[in-house]
């Protein structure tokens, strides 16, 4: 008898999990002081997966235990680690395991290269619930597979930063890390996403939060100092400056770890490492919107754009015309 789950009834229990309400309590132990838990955050695309793979990579060389936990939708924090190769993630396992009537192992979901222990939370299928949700499950079944029995040195978290809803700012908002790692470039959307985890450590500590912000990564960085002026601004320190090189480029998009003493860039991922586990949590000072701007040269960003108030007139176009009045009007007596 076959014992692999319909797949309609895998699909319809996605859709009865897309619609249940999140917990509202995640029960997260407070770490280990043996243990640092660290958040990182940046935008899409900016290469966190990069920065992630090859820094825990180093950190393992250096004999350290690692843990990298990929928490971003797309599942793929892991794909560099691992060759590029697709890593099952815990909530879509445990969906087809309970339907199976069978327990989640380690095994199933948690695997290992170069001394780096890796997993991925996943998320649900687009159209089929909320990425922020599926976070929130995810770590609940991290409890369930006994998250505070784990003995590692590093537990490192990747964090979509796009997205500002409560799973994504769960490490924050619950300080269930001890500090926040963002991973930006010279550009104006990776630091307006930075400024966004800025100011929502900023936000939670005005609540009596604890998690501070360690630092920024630079990557692809060109040497125009943008990055470097925003770090200056918000107060936080540059823990690395990861230059826009083919060779890094080359390598990153054929799944090659640089992250080692065997490359040239060993020295500064090893420097990396060094500086993340140092980095105290500091508390940033986030920029507005025009802060921010200034960052940037008018020419590059329209800072000196002047706004126009739209009018009545505009808004009707063709239908514009005087407008009746019930206003009653009396004549000069």
């Amino acid at each position: 008898m076959n014992d692999v789950p319909n797949l309609k009834d895998f699909n319809a229990r996605l859709r009865d999990e897309a619609h249940e309400e999140p917990s509202l309590e995640v029960p997260m132990d407070p770490p280990s002081k043996k243990t640092q838990i660290i958040a990182i955050y940046g935008k899409g695309g900016i290469g966190k997966s990069f920065t992630l793979a090859n820094l825990s990579h180093m950190m393992a060389e250096m004999g350290k235990r690692v843990l990298l936990i990929g928490c971003d939708p797309k599942s793929d924090t892991t794909s560099l680690l691992f060759g590029g190769k697709a890593c099952p993630t815990i909530i879509e396992t445990s969906t087809r395991k309970k339907l199976a009537g069978e327990e989640v192992k380690i095994g199933d979901v948690c695997f290992k290269r170069g001394g780096v222990f890796a997993m991925e939370l996943g998320g649900p299928e687009v159209g089929r619930g909320c990425g922020g949700r599926g976070i929130i499950h995810g770590f609940e079944l991290l409890e369930k597979l006994g998250f505070h029995d784990w003995d590692f040195d590093y537990v490192l978290l990747d964090f979509l930063g796009d997205v500002v809803c409560g799973g994504f700012g769960l490490p924050i908002a619950r300080d269930m890390a001890q500090k926040v790692i963002i991973v930006g470039s010279n550009d104006l959307q990776s630091l307006y996403v930075a400024n966004n985890v800025c100011s929502a450590v900023e936000y939670f500590r005005k609540l009596g939060g604890n998690v501070g912000v360690a630092g920024i990564v630079i990557n692809k960085d060109d040497g125009t100092g943008e990055a470097a002026a925003f770090a200056e601004a918000v107060n936080i320190p540059i823990l690395a400056s990861i230059p826009a090189d083919d060779d890094l480029r080359r390598k990153s998009a054929n799944y090659q770890i640089v992250g080692t003493h065997q490359t040239q860039w060993g020295a500064l991922f090893e420097e990396l490492a060094g500086n993340v586990a140092d980095a105290p949590p500091l508390r940033p000072k986030p920029l507005t919107q025009d802060g921010l701007l200034g960052l940037f040269s008018a020419e590059t960003t329209g800072a000196g754009f002047v706004l126009e108030p739209a009018t009545d007139v505009d808004m009707r176009g063709k239908h514009a015309g005087p407008v009746k009045s019930l206003e009653v009007v009396y004549d000069d007596v």
